[in-house]
């Protein structure tokens, strides 16, 4: 199953960095971002956070929370956070229960192995719940830049 644009945003409720949780019912009238991504602290996920926290400010202006999601346990996520200085949750989706529903834990294939992993995915979800655009197999090169204009779009 695959959300499409339009759809309600699925429900989710996750344990997040800096000791918090993150939630759809949290978040109830305003817009927010949900980016998915497969592990901290590797290259292309280092890349997209921070270019995701560089943006923080014009996404607040704009009244939009960011919330990145990785199927990692809570101690590196915070690590990474940390190291990195990101001020915006990241979630712990450890049993890919929200991936599944949003549709990015999916089959990938590296050197003819198939396994399941994280697909590289982004939501704007607008402030009535619904999913105002999708962005999959994201590359992470001026993701950023293309969501914050997207959102700035956003009534």
């Amino acid at each position: 199953m695959s959300v499409q644009e339009g759809d309600v945003a699925p429900d989710f409720e996750m344990p997040a960095s800096g000791g918090r949780t993150v939630s759809k019912r949290s978040l109830k009238g305003k817009p927010f971002l949900l980016y998915f991504y497969p592990k901290a602290d590797t290259p292309g996920c280092t890349k997209e956070a921070c270019a995701f926290q560089e943006a923080l400010p014009q996404l607040g202006k704009i009244g939009i929370d960011v919330i990145g999601v990785s199927p990692d346990k809570m101690k590196p996520i915070e690590r990474f956070a940390e190291k990195y200085k990101l001020t915006f949750p990241l979630a712990s989706d450890e049993s890919h229960a929200v991936a599944e529903k949003y549709g990015t834990w999916v089959e990938k294939s590296m050197y003819g192995r198939k396994y399941m992993g994280m697909e590289r995915s982004t939501f704007l979800i607008d402030k009535a719940g619904r999913i105002a655009r999708v962005w999959r197999k994201v590359s992470v090169t001026g993701h950023a830049a293309d969501v914050l204009e997207a959102a700035q779009r956003l009534k």
